[in-house]
């Protein structure tokens, strides 16, 4: 650059979770940032929208590193999604699943989940007690947040064993075996569909164990007001600290010279200069569109090339306003009547309330929203489709799965009001996911855990960043791997990484 003193810029393609906490990590570590985002507001899926003056919510579940003294939380804290002060849902349950007139819950008290279930199924008392023990033991499995694990010392991999003792009797477990595989080992019915309805069933039984962990020791609150709150929230502290964001601005490619990136060019051909380049999109649009697809890693390659080891999961979603006095609990699974959504059919879904935030409710209803998950193929068939006959088959499946809801809770009949319904083709869309999948690859026990490295064989100065950097993705993968990438530039400058 011309002038010395000019401090070097970094350049991030796209202003999801990611993108933004990049863009933090930059500004933070003395550099320029611009985050350059296809759409009109930050968050890439980490957001929500209105609809007849409700608002709904599209991401999250429960936030992995609400927890004060884990790595994941300093990070949240340092973007700003997340303070000591934050208030969360009063939520004391992660699901609850019934089937045949039997209901099982799991609660975040785990005591309490064990008594249920040995109530429910006696004659499951080993595989419960043995369920909840290992439950315990995952609580061990914090998402490590200081630093990329090729930064780590000694010392850092015996600290991780020291916290983490009992945690490889999960893996040895349950590292290898589908939750369809695992549930076979419960005799109860409604046991064996508590444990395949949360997460899709191909997936690695070890995965759930996790996720229920994080919820039952308080790692994996919901913040109050919404996914988009948070994401403007990070928002507002990238350009606190300087940062410039430039929305509607899509990216036709990444500009090269021999080793180095030179800079992007946007889609209306403006050419824009930077010493640095992090996209954070998903990794098929960087690899199939915005760089030549010879920078591909070959496990990126194979996974693409092996969908059945590593599918993507995405979902066809229904949201409705109901009386706030609805209280069957915050997530149920239900029974169903047989319905086909995508190229398969499905026999259960889930019903979600939203009525523990005041911002999903207003005039006496609240937010409710159901997912019927889908997959690669479910994809190709929405894919197939006319504009005519997807905008068709969509009004035709609201009222469907509105009939499914009713009839599991009759006291909503006469009281749902349609909001809005959306599809693997809307994250596609918005998003450019590919398959339109919400997440990275899905791991599978026939699949290795897809983990790319911080940067790209070839290119100097371009660093890896986004959920599919690391499956499955995720909120806290995207809010890492922003700091990770800024990380490895200032280890290539020989500069502390510690921000």
């Amino acid at each position: 650059m011309s002038n010395a003193n000019a401090k070097e810029k970094v350049i991030i393609i796209g202003g999801g979770i990611a993108g933004l906490s990049a863009g933090i990590y930059a500004l933070l570590a003395g550099f320029d940032a611009e985050i350059y985002e296809k759409n009109a507001i930050p968050g890439g899926e980490c957001i929500g929208w209105n609809r007849n003056g409700y608002h709904i919510d599209n991401c999250i579940h429960w936030l992995t590193g609400t927890r004060k003294d884990t790595e994941m939380y300093e990070v949240w804290k340092k973007v700003g999604a997340l303070s000591d002060d934050t208030e969360y849902a009063e939520i004391n349950a992660f699901y609850s699943t019934i089937s045949n007139g039997q209901t099982a819950t799991l609660w975040n008290d785990l005591k309490r989940t064990e008594e249920e279930l040995i109530a429910i199924s006696p004659e499951d008392e080993a595989e419960i007690k043995k369920f909840i023990q290992y439950v315990e033991y995952s609580k061990q499995c914090l998402f490590p947040a200081k630093k990329p694990m090729e930064m780590w010392g000694v010392k850092d991999y015996i600290n991780m064993g020291k916290s983490m003792a009992d945690f490889p009797k999960v893996m040895k477990e349950f590292g290898k075996i589908s939750l369809e595989e695992y549930s076979k080992r419960f005799k109860s019915p409604v046991l064996q569909k508590l444990m395949c309805d949360y997460l899709p069933k191909e997936y690695c039984a070890y995965a759930f164990l996790v996720s229920y962990a994080t919820m039952a020791d308080g790692n994996g609150k919901i913040p109050m007001g919404a996914s988009l709150q948070m994401s403007l929230r990070m928002e507002k502290r990238f350009k606190d600290l300087g940062g410039k964001i430039y929305y509607n601005s899509s990216i036709k490619r990444i500009d090269l010279d021999k080793k180095t990136a030179t800079g992007i060019t946007m889609e209306d051909g403006k050419t824009i200069k930077g010493d640095y380049i992090i996209p954070t999109v998903d990794s098929y649009v960087l690899f199939k569109k915005l760089l030549p697809e010879g920078y591909m890693p070959k496990e990126v390659k194979a996974a693409y090339d092996a969908p059945k080891k590593y599918p993507t999961i995405s979902g066809f979603q229904v949201a409705f306003a109901v009386s706030e006095n609805y209280d069957r609990g915050e997530t149920v699974f239900i029974d169903i009547d047989p319905i086909k959504v995508g190229s398969r059919t499905f026999g259960r879904m889930y019903v979600k309330a939203y009525g523990y935030d005041p911002i999903f409710v207003k005039d006496g209803k609240q937010v409710i929203q159901t997912c019927i998950s889908q997959t690669d193929e479910d994809f190709e068939f929405w894919k197939s489709l006319s504009e005519i006959e997807y905008r068709e088959l969509k009004d035709i499946l609201v009222k469907e799965v509105q009939k499914r809801i009713e009839s599991a809770f009759p006291e909503l009949i006469g009281d749902m009001q349609y909001l809005d319904c959306w599809t693997p083709l809307t994250y596609e869309r918005y998003c450019n996911a590919y398959h339109g999948s919400y997440m990275s690859f899905t791991t599978t026990p026939d699949a290795k855990q897809l983990k790319l490295k911080g940067k790209l064989k070839g290119i100097d100065n371009l660093y890896l960043a986004g959920q599919w950097t690391s499956s499955p993705g995720g909120l806290p993968v995207a809010a890492a791997s922003g700091k990770f990438a800024v990380q490895r530039i200032l280890k290539s400058k020989k500069r502390s990484i510690e921000i």
